[in-house]
């Protein structure tokens, strides 16, 4: 596909000079009389490659327009334009002005064919060159998070794995923790995020004694004291991964309490981390929708009782209302160990 290139200037005859300079490299050529029309077009079109812009036009001015087109762009979430200024003064403020506002090059008029020409060529192949170092890298980006979410789903099985009656458990968890999160209104990254710290938030289990977890009797004092330990410890593990240091959030603090009284640090209300709180409404609901060696799966009725319950003492009341919302959406109970 051809490189395009729209021109902005008041004077016809310059236009007509660009037109036929760039059109004999194979560019494509649209050219505009004011900055108000180049706004206008490039609100209702694909951006181009590269916009020629005269400093020097009546209503508004290069500079002006290029600053309205920058907060358009950002209004519409579409990709900066680049833009090479025309100009005919040897005026060194306005030179230093329009580099400041973040245009590529100058180009002074009268307009040299190979001059023009040569700029534009090495302006566009510049501009070519960052978007595809750009795309490698968001690539690179995508590649080492996939690769990440791998070795941190292989470490919730293995988690899972020590635990007989918790099958499953840390990925139904951030699955839950992903939707609560996703009705509540965030964003894609952090998406992403709070459904890792949803699969790690049982890490600390690690260190917990296999007889300990599995004993199908009630746990001695002792024993549920090293249970309650198990956040300070998967806290410890994950707060060394610098790459994101969210992930001991959930660990430490999925057993606080809204209303007090939880563990380890006892914090009350919005101290407790956000994605901590909903991972704590996440944890729970699925600790009640699965199998234990002391009980089957609750009734649904049941689980939704004690969400209610709990709403406001155990969880924050937001994110257990979106529990429940979830809850009187699934009609068939699928929201459960299998």
């Amino acid at each position: 596909m051809a490189d395009w290139v729209i021109v902005v200037d008041d004077d016809t005859a310059n236009l007509k000079m660009a037109g036929m300079i760039l059109s004999k490299e194979n560019m494509r050529v649209t050219a505009l009389r004011s900055g108000q029309a180049m706004l206008d077009y490039i609100r209702d079109n694909e951006a181009p490659d590269l916009i020629l812009l005269d400093i020097l036009m009546p209503d508004l001015d290069g500079f002006e327009t290029y600053e309205r087109l920058r907060k358009q762009e950002r209004e519409l979430g579409k990709e900066h334009t680049p833009a090479i200024f025309l100009t005919a003064n040897e005026d060194q403020e306005s030179e230093t002005r329009g580099l400041q506002m973040g245009a590529m090059d100058f180009i002074r008029k009268p307009l040299i064919p190979e001059v023009l020409s040569l700029r534009v060529r090495h302006s566009i192949e510049l501009i070519h060159l960052q978007r595809n170092l750009s795309h490698e890298v968001q690539k690179k980006t995508r590649e080492n998070e996939s690769l990440f979410l791998h070795v941190v789903q292989s470490l919730a099985d293995a988690i899972d794995a020590k635990d007989t009656y918790t099958n499953g458990h840390s990925g139904r968890v951030a699955a839950y923790s992903r939707e609560i999160a996703m009705r509540y209104g965030y964003e894609e990254n952090r998406l992403s995020d709070i459904y890792m710290i949803g699969l790690l938030h049982d890490v600390g289990k690690i260190g917990v004694p296999d007889a300990v977890i599995n004993k199908p009797a009630r746990l001695s004092t002792e024993e549920f004291e090293v249970i309650k330990n198990h956040p300070v410890m998967g806290a410890r593990i994950l707060k060394n991964i610098r790459e994101m240091p969210k992930l001991a959030i959930g660990a430490r603090w999925h057993h606080e309490r809204y209303g007090g009284g939880g563990y380890p640090d006892g914090l009350v209300g919005e101290d407790i981390p956000e994605e901590a709180r909903i991972v704590a409404v996440a944890d729970a609901y699925d600790a009640m929708s699965s199998r234990r060696s002391y009980r089957d799966i609750l009734p649904q009725e049941k689980v939704r009782e004690e969400i209610e319950k709990g709403r406001g003492v155990q969880f924050d009341p937001v994110f257990a209302d979106i529990m429940l919302e979830m809850i009187a959406e699934d009609h068939e109970y699928q929201m459960r160990e299998n």
